[in-house]
Parts: C-alpha cells; sequence; structure tokens
C-alpha cells in the first residue's frame, strides 16, 4: 500500500519527534478545529501521529479531517480490536494529548470514570504511565471552579497542563505552537543533534576607555541564549561564552562569563582544547580595543581615544576546531543583495559552514523580532520578519542539516 500523501510533511520543520508515536485526542470544544493544526506540526518534527475522537468533537469537525491531517484512521469508538490499549497499554505509546481539553474530560480523569474512547485511552495511559499532556478549553468561570480546581491538583503530578489563553472572560485553548514547544521541551531531542558537544558565544562585549567609561554595544545576548536553549532542548551538550547581556543563558548549559573581548577569545581557544562537533560565534564581539588610560580622562578638554583592532575571533577558530562552524555577520543600513554577498565572502575567509546575517540598520532597537539571511557555499535561506525565538529554532534546524545522523 501507498504512502499516504499526508505523510510528505513528515520532519518537514525537524527531527526532534522522529519515532515518536504520539497520540492526539480531540474533545468536544470549539477550539477542536485546531487540533489539525497541532497533528500537523507534530508531523513536521517528526512524530507519527494517531487521533481519537469524542462523539462531541465529531459534531464539530468530521474524523476524515483528522484522517487526512495524520494520514492514520481515527478512532471515534472502541471496538473488539482493543483500541484503547493499542494506544496506550505499556510503551504502546510516547505521549497522549488531549487537545483541546475539556471540564468534563478533566473530571473523568481525575475520577477514574471511561465511558467515552477518549476517557478509557486516558484511564489506561494512566495506569500504564505513558506521559498526558492536556490543553485546556473552558470558560473561566468554569476553569475557576473549585471542582475543576481540585480535579487539577489531583492530576498535576501525573499530568501536564498547558496553560490556557484567559482571553474575553474563557480560558482558551492554548495556541498549537505553544503545545508543540511544551511537547518539543520534554520529548524533542534531536537523532542528530543529541549527544552533540556545541561552544556557542552571546552577548556583547565591553572595552575600557578608562577605569569609568567603556565602549560596547546595543546586543542583548538574546538570539544567541534562544539558540543555546534550542540546542538544549534537542540533547545537544552546550558550553555558552557569555558577554554581559541581559538575556537569561538557558538552564542546562555550561555558562562562562566574560566581559572583553580578549577574554572571550581566550575562553574560546582554551575550551577548544577540548573536541566540540559545532562552534558557533553569536556574539557581538568589539572589533576594536581602545588604549587604556589607568585614570579618569578629564572631561573638560577634547581627547583622542585611540583604537587597536581586535582579532576577528572567526577567522581563527578553523585552526583549532575541525567539526562545523557557524558565524553572524551584522551589517548596518546596506541592501540584502550587498549584505548576502559580505557574508558569502565572510564564509569563504573563515571557512565556516553557514552565515547568519542581518542588517541592524538605524532601527536597531532590541526589538523581540528579525529577520536574517541564511548563507552557506551553495544557497540563501530568507527567514521574512519573524520572533527571535522563532528566528532561533530556524538556525537551529539549519545546523541540524549540517550534521550526521
Amino acid at each position: 500500500m501507498s504512502k499516504h500523501p499526508s505523510l510528505d510533511i513528515v520532519e518537514s520543520y525537524g527531527t526532534e519527534l522522529s519515532g515518536k508515536k504520539i497520540v492526539l485526542c480531540v474533545a468536544g470544544s470549539v477550539a477542536a478545529y485546531k487540533s489539525i493544526e497541532l497533528a500537523r506540526l507534530l508531523m513536521r518534527h517528526g512524530a507519527n501521529v494517531k487521533c481519537v475522537m469524542s462523539n462531541a468533537s465529531t459534531k464539530l469537525i468530521k474524523p476524515d479531517y483528522m484522517k487526512w491531517a495524520t494520514g492514520n484512521n481515527v478512532i471515534t469508538k472502541l471496538t473488539g480490536n482493543m483500541e484503547h490499549i493499542d494506544l496506550a497499554d505499556y510503551k504502546r505509546s510516547d505521549l497522549i494529548i488531549v487537545y483541546p481539553s475539556t471540564a468534563n474530560t478533566l473530571g473523568k480523569l481525575a475520577n477514574g470514570i471511561d465511558d467515552t474512547p477518549i476517557s478509557t485511552v486516558l484511564t489506561v495511559a494512566l495506569g500504564s504511565k505513558i506521559p498526558i499532556l492536556m490543553g485546556l478549553a473552558m470558560h473561566a468561570s468554569m476553569y475557576e471552579n473549585p471542582a475543576v480546581c481540585k480535579n487539577m491538583e489531583f492530576l498535576k503530578k501525573r499530568v501536564g497542563f498547558v496553560s490556557p489563553q484567559m482571553i474575553e472572560g474563557k480560558a482558551k485553548a492554548p495556541e498549537p505552537e505553544d503545545v508543540l514547544d511544551f511537547v518539543l521541551t520534554k520529548l524533542g531531542q534531536s537523532k542528530r543533534l543529541k549527544g552533540k558537544k556545541v561552544l556557542i558565544t552571546a552577548g556583547p562585549t565591553v572595552e575600557k576607555i578608562d577605569p569609568v567609561r567603556v565602549i560596547t554595544n546595543m546586543s542583548t545576548g538574546k538570539t544567541g541564549t534562544l539558540l543555546a536553549s534550542e540546542l538544549v532542548s534537542a540533547g545537544a551538550k552546550v558550553t555558552l561564552v557569555y558577554g554581559p547581556g541581559t538575556a537569561i543563558p538557558p538552564k542546562g548549559a555550561k555558562v562562562i562569563p566574560v566581559n572583553t573581548v580578549t577574554e572571550m577569545f581566550n575562553a574560546i581557544k582554551k575550551e577548544l582544547k577540548k573536541k566540540f562537533d559545532i562552534v558557533i560565534l553569536a556574539a557581538a564581539a568589539s572589533d576594536f580595543i581602545p588604549k587604556n588610560s589607568n585614570t579618569k580622562i578629564k572631561s573638560n578638554t577634547n581627547t583622542v581615544i585611540k583604537l587597536a583592532r581586535a582579532p576577528k575571533i572567526i577567522d581563527h577558530i578553523k585552526k583549532l576546531h575541525k567539526g562545523i562552524l557557524v558565524g553572524f555577520k551584522a551589517e548596518a543600513n546596506i541592501s540584502k543583495k550587498e549584505l548576502i554577498s559580505r557574508a558569502r565572502k565572510k564564509l569563504k575567509e573563515s571557512h565556516a559552514d553557514l552565515m547568519v546575517a542581518n542588517d541592524i540598520g538605524s532601527g536597531y532597537n532590541n526589538s523581540d523580532y528579525n529577520e536574517v539571511f541564511l548563507v552557506d557555499s551553495k544557497n540563501v535561506v530568507k527567514t521574512g520578519r519573524k520572533t527571535k525565538a522563532k528566528i532561533a529554532k530556524i538556525i537551529r534546524k539549519s545546523i541540524e542539516k549540517n550534521c550526521k545522523r
């Protein structure tokens, strides 16, 4: 039998969930239509998704929609084939997601009631200790009902909850992307990145002019720390050489704090005496080092500050590191064609495998959004303007493609 056409999208966004069997239970909330998008997102990251629908949900979306979305037959009733055992008995699946989840479904799970296909699957899963994740959707008054709160309290050590969106007096179902992020954090280790040793830099550097004045830049370190977080979630062993940025480094990464470009370069050289699979230079390291005065420069006269060129860290890495090298190239107020040209030139000069290029321009304001170009020896990928969190995911996927299985 030929492969269902919907399966063509599997792993199109990444391999974090490859080989994972996920059961998606769709309860009778008006948010049921969002389950189609969630199923597709899970598949794009490699998961095999099978769907169970309640009778109420089939009145909102047809089972054929979910069959189209997943490429698998949809379970709407239990038969002698023992579907609930096949899906949720010991080690039969990796995760059960209830999305959207109603107060009714929550209550049945908390009290051992299994009179529907979904509640029976959940009862088996709770007993067989297969992880369960619920994305609740209901009116705010229902969400705050003491019985609902009691049920959540009872289940919280056994079940994961993705917080609903409190909008217009309703606890609306979380967005599919929020559920996906939760799943990737729990299950999303990449076959290609798991166990890889990654050295990444992030943040600005600070160069002293005198004891009270410095030269620095406006980098917050956000993109670098978000990328480090993505790599940690993927199962990589991450060492972060971090300048004095404002973004919080991810848990799970070894953090080496530095201040100056010299300190950053020395830390990198010391770390590269160990073997790393991937080096990513995302820091906004200074290009110049001022001649430092040991005393405060007087402010009542004009002063000339002499600047010496700082070492270009990326140009030295391939002498110390034989694995994958990713650089960042920031320019200001130039055409996209010129930006890509300069990125490709630096790619060749440094013998890097990938260059992440962006134009910080005159409007640079540390916003949560960015637009970058991923440049390698053959291709250019334009991300479009997206949140830095999404940019980090895109960069991670590009790095992942460079890794051997």
